[in-house]
């Protein structure tokens, strides 16, 4: 009996500083303080938050970055602006900067921006969005192109074509 109840033991205190990492990690004030600062200057909010843009950031911090049903229509089908909070939540600190270093997406992401960043701006992002805790639902699916969204869209006109084009 005193056996299983050691080995019970040393389980829950092997989970428990596991579980705690994220959290410690996020709980550092400067680190929290530095993320929210990166994704106001990156313009996360712009699209990762409903309506902050046209409210000129007017959100409550509790509703950052819980994602949109607002679409963005182009060429290249409907893409959804995803919950970050749930997404990078459930994430460890090695997994999102492997995931941040290599992440394309369709329009508008500038998921380019968000390569270049430094380890320390991701860290801080990280920190920050895992201050915040999980909120928010699931949007929709990012649909191909020629399917028409049900909901709400910004539209995007195809690019023009290459300054070569048509000349000889």
């Amino acid at each position: 009996m005193l056996r299983i109840l050691i080995t019970t033991g040393l389980l829950l205190a092997a989970f428990s500083a596991t579980a705690a990492e994220p959290a410690a990690h996020a709980a550092d004030p400067d680190k929290v303080s530095r993320g929210r600062y990166v994704a106001l200057i990156g313009s996360c909010n712009d699209c990762h938050t409903n309506g902050f843009a046209p409210s000129g950031g007017k959100v409550p911090e509790s509703q950052w970055l819980t994602g949109s049903n607002l679409g963005f229509s182009g060429p290249w089908g409907t893409t959804y602006p995803s919950n970050l909070r749930t997404k990078i939540g459930a994430m460890d600190l090695a997994t999102w900067k492997a995931y941040a270093r290599t992440l394309t997406t369709r329009p508008p992401m500038p998921y380019w921006a968000l390569n270049e960043m430094s380890d320390a701006d991701l860290e801080a992002l990280w920190s920050f969005v895992n201050s915040l805790g999980p909120a928010g639902e699931a949007v929709p699916a990012g649909l191909p192109p020629g399917q028409e969204p049900a909901g709400p869209v910004v539209r995007f006109p195809a690019p023009p074509p290459p300054e070569s084009a048509g000349k000889p």
